[in-house]
């Protein structure tokens, strides 16, 4: 003890601190926390091969969406079809009108609502089906960092069950917000791309420091 520790004349200790280190060396140990930021915030993007960033497996949702789209195209087609050839002009008697209930004064055969109601009936069908396309083809499956670290490649489900692939640089992609604090789902902008590819939370992060890094950073593009 007299070689670690030399009395000052107030009294109190000094401690050789070089020598107190050489001793004790678990005291200024870094926590493991502080070392393991560091490694999420410095990954290696160049890989070897390429790596699967995201997966999201549910192929059975999609396929009922687009069943349920595909049924409700053929309804609401057949309902316009319908509507145009079957309704018949059938005008309202002048006399006594103020007696007729307001549905009863309305001539559905007039070419103005015959066309009207087959216009809509055909709107939204292809409405249902556009929106169930679209929703679709920008939900992600598959988000691969290509070999090089330089793209990433999009595979998207598609309507009629196979996958759809797209190749991206990787400058070319903006998250909308970080990853930690999405919370149904986070989506991603492609440069020159309408809308959004979406990504569910409830899919899986298979390498969350490179998806950080790469796919889920924020850029700005020049107009």
């Amino acid at each position: 003890m007299n070689r670690i520790l030399n009395v000052c004349h107030s009294g109190f200790p000094l401690i050789n601190t070089r020598l107190f280190c050489q001793r004790v060396p678990l005291v200024f140990k870094a926590p493991s926390r502080f070392l393991s930021n560091r490694v999420v915030l410095d990954p290696n993007t160049n890989v070897a091969k390429d790596v699967i960033l995201y997966k999201y497996e549910n192929p059975r949702f999609f396929k009922l969406i687009n069943i349920f789209a595909i049924v409700q195209f053929g309804f609401w087609n057949y309902l316009s079809h319908f509507s145009y050839t079957t309704l018949r002009d059938a005008p309202v008697p002048q006399e006594d009108t103020e007696n007729l209930r307001f549905w009863e004064r309305i001539n559905l055969g007039e070419n103005k609502y015959r066309n009207s109601i087959a216009a809509m009936c055909l709107f939204m069908g292809w409405g249902i089906l556009a929106v169930a396309w679209t929703f679709t083809l920008r939900s992600v499956r598959y988000l691969v960092l290509n070999k090089g670290g330089n793209a990433i490649s999009f595979v998207t489900y598609a309507p009629f069950g196979e996958n759809r692939i797209m190749k991206v640089p990787i400058n070319c992609i903006s998250a909308v917000e970080s990853r930690e604090f999405a919370k149904a789902t986070l989506p991603i902008k492609v440069k020159n791309r309408a809308l959004f590819y979406v990504l569910d939370m409830k899919g899986e992060f298979r390498n969350p420091a490179l998806f950080d890094q790469t796919a889920g950073l924020r850029r700005k593009w020049a107009k």
